[in-house]
Formats: structure tokens, C-alpha cells, sequence
């Protein structure tokens, strides 16, 4: 009998471990699948090593979708290559009457321009923007050929601008392939790099009035290695993003258009940065526990292993997070 129970035992054991061991394996596939596009929420995504050029991961990577604030990205270089950065600005009443998100200069204040660059694209600043513009090309009308002639020199052929801002309009779009593109390129260039990469900073008026600013890029206090990047949103465009990060092997770089909330948009680009680098697949963090929730017992992929003949729905998972309060048209 004692035998008998001792063999039972190490069958229960072995089953378990081999349980386990299928468990692991069936993760692990999935998240290297393209089961995973299912928790990818987003209407577009790319993940690319920016060495190699390498996809890693790619959701609708070629739709031409809203690029909303990220189009700042372009603003910035267009800025960056043909202004000398100590140039002093002075706003106009169109700049100063820019739509929010903005960094609140008043009309005839002056300005520098590396100081409106970095209003831009921490503060994702729509006067900011209009008035980079209107200081290398005379008005916003004129500058934006400069962003379009850009962009097709650095292969971002699905993208088009008709503003600097990124508010939305007829006929403006942009790709995840496109953004990561454009991301690429701007990492080229020292300054913007340094700008893109800077939680905080404060810019100073030629009178002394002092702005203080806060980047939108929520992962830059959350990783050292997070290199920086560009959030848009507008109603139309949904929550975008496009950032890098980097480890000891390679650098990443991630592009999102179309997520349904700000929370959803970091949950994803964690996820897919995470998946990546360091060896991946998952990191610790609570959103991306979430995430793994829903691959287990919601994502369709994965669900008949836990279901039964006679359950009608998967068992719910963790609820995710409140919904993120509301967002400025455009961030």
C-alpha cells in the first residue's frame, strides 16, 4: 500500500511537472506569436531593432492613420537643421492662439528656438510648434512642404503633414513603419536626442519669465533604459506613441497609433519594449500582469486549455486599472 500510494504520488508530480512544463512552453510561443496582436489593442503597432532593421513585431504597420503630436517629431528636425538653436523668436498672435495643449506664451514674448523645441516636445506645445514654423519658413503654411520633403529623404513615403502641430485635418497621416523611420532618423541628431531624453526643464523668456516643463513620455521615469520619445492624442488619432529603449545588445523602437486610452498606450509599449529587450518576454510590472491575465484566461488564442465542454465564457480576469482622466486634444 505504501508503494502503491509513493507511486501515485510521483505520477501526480511528474503530471504536474509536465503540466508546467507545456504551460511554459504555450506562454512562451504565444507571446512570440501572433496570438500576441490580439492583446495589443492599438490600431497599428511596430516593434523594430534599429540596428539591424529587424521587425519584431508588427499590427497594421502600413495603415496610414492620424499621426496626431508625434508630427512634432518632424517639426523638431525640420527646426533643428535649418535654425541656428540660440535664435531668438518672437510669438505671434496665431502662435499664441494655438489650441491645448500648449505652453502658454503670450504674444510678442521671445523666445529661443532650442527653447521652443523643447516646449514642443515635452510639453507637446502647440504654440510652440506654430512658432517654429512661422520662424524658419515665414508662416506654418510654408514650413509644412519642409516636414513633407523630410520625410520622403528619410523613406517615409506613407506620411503626409498639413500642419505642425499634428491637430487633426484632411489628409494628414502617418504609419507606425513611417514614425519608427522618422524616430530613427531624429535619434541622429545629438540635440534632439538630448531633448526627447529629458523628464524636466524649465525654458526662460528674454524678460525672465520661466516655464517649467514636463514631458508627456511617461516611461521616462519609469527605466534608464528608455531613451525618449513622442505622445500624441486627439479624439480621432487615439493615444500615440513612438519611443526607443536600449540595453546592453540593441536598441529598440516601438510605435503605436490608435490605442484606445493612455493607460492602455503604456501597458502596450511596455509589453512590446519588454518582450524585446533583456531577454523578455515579460517584465514585472502590474500592467503588464494584467496583460499576461488576459493572454492566459481571455485572449482566444489560449483559451481552451482551461476551458471546459460546458463553460459558455472565460473566466475573468483581474480588472485592469481605472481609465486615465481625460486627455488635452492634443499631448
Amino acid at each position: 500500500m505504501g508503494f502503491l500510494w509513493m507511486a501515485k504520488a510521483n505520477q501526480k508530480r511528474r503530471q504536474g511537472i509536465s503540466f508546467s512544463l507545456l504551460l511554459s512552453l504555450l506562454v512562451s510561443i504565444l507571446v512570440s506569436s501572433n496570438c500576441f496582436a490580439e492583446i495589443v489593442k492599438s490600431r497599428a503597432a511596430l516593434t523594430i531593432d534599429a540596428t539591424t532593421g529587424e521587425i519584431l513585431f508588427s499590427k497594421n504597420s502600413n495603415w496610414r492613420l492620424p499621426p496626431a503630436s508625434t508630427a512634432k517629431l518632424m517639426t523638431a528636425i525640420v527646426a533643428i537643421e535649418n535654425e541656428d538653436l540660440s535664435k531668438v523668436v518672437t510669438i505671434s498672435k496665431k502662435a499664441s492662439r494655438a489650441p491645448h495643449s500648449k505652453a502658454g506664451f503670450k504674444k510678442g514674448s521671445q523666445i529661443t528656438v532650442e527653447g521652443l523645441i523643447y516646449a514642443a516636445l515635452l510639453e507637446s506645445a502647440n504654440d510652440a510648434a506654430v512658432a517654429l514654423a512661422e520662424a524658419i519658413a515665414g508662416s506654418e503654411q510654408r514650413f509644412v512642404p519642409l516636414m513633407n520633403e523630410k520625410a520622403l529623404s528619410i523613406g517615409a513615403e506613407d506620411t503626409k503633414f498639413i500642419n505642425a502641430t499634428g491637430l487633426p485635418g484632411a489628409g494628414q497621416y502617418t504609419t507606425a513603419l513611417d514614425l519608427s523611420k522618422i524616430l530613427s532618423y531624429a535619434l541622429k541628431l545629438s540635440k534632439l536626442r538630448e531633448i526627447i531624453g529629458t523628464p524636466e526643464a524649465k525654458v526662460t523668456t528674454e524678460k525672465g519669465k520661466v516655464f517649467h516643463l514636463r514631458s508627456t513620455d511617461k516611461l521616462l521615469w519609469s527605466d534608464e533604459k528608455i531613451i525618449g520619445g513622442k505622445t500624441g492624442y486627439t479624439r480621432r488619432a487615439g493615444h500615440c506613441f513612438v519611443g526607443a529603449a536600449h540595453d546592453e545588445i540593441r536598441t529598440i523602437l516601438v510605435a503605436i497609433l490608435g490605442s484606445p486610452s493612455r493607460r492602455s498606450l503604456w501597458m502596450e509599449t511596455e509589453n512590446l519594449l519588454s518582450r524585446n529587450l533583456l531577454g523578455g518576454p515579460l517584465i514585472k510590472s502590474p500592467s503588464l500582469d494584467y496583460s499576461l491575465q488576459r493572454l492566459l484566461y481571455e485572449d482566444s488564442c489560449f483559451y481552451f486549455l482551461f476551458s471546459s465542454p460546458h463553460e459558455q465564457s472565460p473566466p475573468s480576469p483581474l480588472s485592469p486599472p481605472a481609465s486615465s482622466p481625460p486627455s488635452q486634444p492634443v499631448s
